[in-house]
């Protein structure tokens, strides 16, 4: 996800513009799939209607490979307004649901896409793979360790493909970056510096406020703890809330830390630290008649690799205009430093002053700068058994723990040790109890 959310106006026109757009930049022509079952479309079902989800409908839709069956949302006007653009688009008349369950029982689609807030994916696609569907879940997998574990032990169990929007993973400049980092383009690295800084500052409280009319409160908090309504939270700002989201670690930190596991093969750390605050954006507020968010402005996570040491830091004050770059990966070798970044490509700094910078630009799909088009190929490729998928369950779910364990090493205030192939923390009783949290009656915590 982009680090400012804006969605997009609730207008058919604007979904429509996009989509030409879109359809324009896959591929011009009909779905290519087996032999066996030429012309075939796959049903297929969006669970969460709403920008970014329908971001990713759109590249289902230019894919000429499937046919929208169903939509799901718990705002009735967005569900509705998102119905109609599909049809206006391609023709579809997709069913309108505003509960998952009913959706998947009535409409037995063969793909789900998933574009819920994070404390939704676990049981979404659980439920989706157990009703026999393909999944394409945003990232991060879950919003607690054990969580995504579950959805992991799910796609295992189901034979199907889950593929998670981890987008970095096959973007051109990621893919050449990692070719120049693994050919030694940078000598031995003993250190990364993964980093995403923003402007911003002072957080005063927002307004409660009832929910909008036709939006069903209740489902959307669902089992995660229910707060008032607050337009600060929803749409959009739900990431800086804890109970929903793990703010910018949870939120930036899964895609960076991919880039630090697909480069160096290994499979995880052996110890986290994180520390973290809210020194400029103020203590957090919850009441009856008004909320902040309540995520740290500022954080910085240590993990302890077995050849390197990785640093994740984050500030959503003072911007980064002192540096080069505001996100991204620094990879620090013993030949030069090498930047992997979003919408300024990959840079190497020779760290002997007399050699040439290498710089690669980026090539994204816009407007949203992201590789969507690429991913959404991938995937349906996995479906048809040419390959595992470049962003499968197994690699986003290492990728998605990593972060969630330096929320718990803040929230316990010290290093965590952890066993990477049990996936278990070594001798913390009171963090290992946060890899699970409670869920809000009557939704009930997924079992690996």
């Amino acid at each position: 996800m982009i680090p400012v959310l804006r969605p997009t106006p609730l207008t058919r026109r604007h979904f429509l513009r996009a989509s030409t757009a879109a359809g324009a930049a896959f591929a011009a022509g009909p779905c290519i799939l087996r032999a066996a079952e030429p012309g075939k479309k796959y049903r297929t079902a969006l669970i969460g209607s709403g920008w970014w989800g329908k971001n990713i409908l759109k590249e289902a839709i230019a894919s000429g490979c499937v046919k929208v069956t169903a939509l799901c949302d718990v705002d009735e006007r967005v569900r509705e307004v998102t119905g109609e653009q599909v049809n206006d688009l391609n023709g579809d008349q997709p069913k309108l649901y505003n509960d998952f369950r009913e959706l998947l029982a009535k409409d037995k689609p063969e793909i789900v896409i998933i574009a819920t807030p994070d404390h939704w994916h676990a049981l979404n696609t659980i439920a989706a793979l157990k009703a026999g569907a393909h999944v394409f879940v945003e990232k991060p997998t879950g919003h607690t360790v054990n969580e995504s574990r579950a959805m992991l032990a799910a796609a295992r169990a189901s034979g199907r493909v889950v593929q998670v929007g981890m987008h970095r993973r096959i973007g051109p400049h990621h893919v050449s970056g990692m070719k120049f980092l693994k050919s030694g383009g940078a000598g031995k690295v003993g250190m990364v510096r993964l980093f995403a800084h923003y402007g911003g500052g002072q957080e005063k409280p927002s307004p409660n406020e009832p929910p909008p009319s036709g939006m069903d409160w209740e489902m959307w908090c669902g089992p995660a703890p229910k707060r008032p309504f607050n337009k600060r939270l929803h749409p959009g700002g739900w990431r800086n809330f804890l109970d929903y989201g793990n703010g910018q670690l949870g939120d930036w930190g899964p895609h960076w830390l991919d880039q630090v596991l697909w480069w160096s093969g290994e499979k995880y750390p052996r110890r986290v630290f994180s520390t973290a605050g809210r020194p400029v954006r103020g203590d957090a507020v919850l009441n009856d008649q008004e909320q902040t968010s309540d995520a740290p402005d500022h954080q910085v996570a240590v993990y302890d690799f077995e050849q390197f040491t990785c640093v994740w830091e984050h500030r959503r004050f003072a911007d980064n205009n002192a540096e080069k770059h505001k996100v991204g990966a620094y990879f620090y070798g013993e030949k030069g430093t090498l930047h992997i970044g979003w919408r300024d490509g990959w840079t190497f700094y020779p760290a002997n002053a007399k050699d040439k910078i290498v710089h690669e630009d980026p090539q994204l799909q816009e407007p949203d700068g992201h590789n969507l088009t690429l991913l959404w190929a991938d995937f349906l490729n996995a479906i048809e058994g040419r390959g595992k998928g470049v962003a499968n369950i197994e690699l986003a779910h290492r990728a998605s723990v990593l972060p969630l364990l330096g929320m718990i090493s803040w929230r316990v205030g010290r290093s965590i040790n952890w066993d990477g192939d049990k996936e278990q923390i070594i001798g913390d009783a009171e963090a290992s109890k946060l890899m699970s949290r409670p869920y809000r009656a009557p939704w009930v915590f997924p079992q690996t």
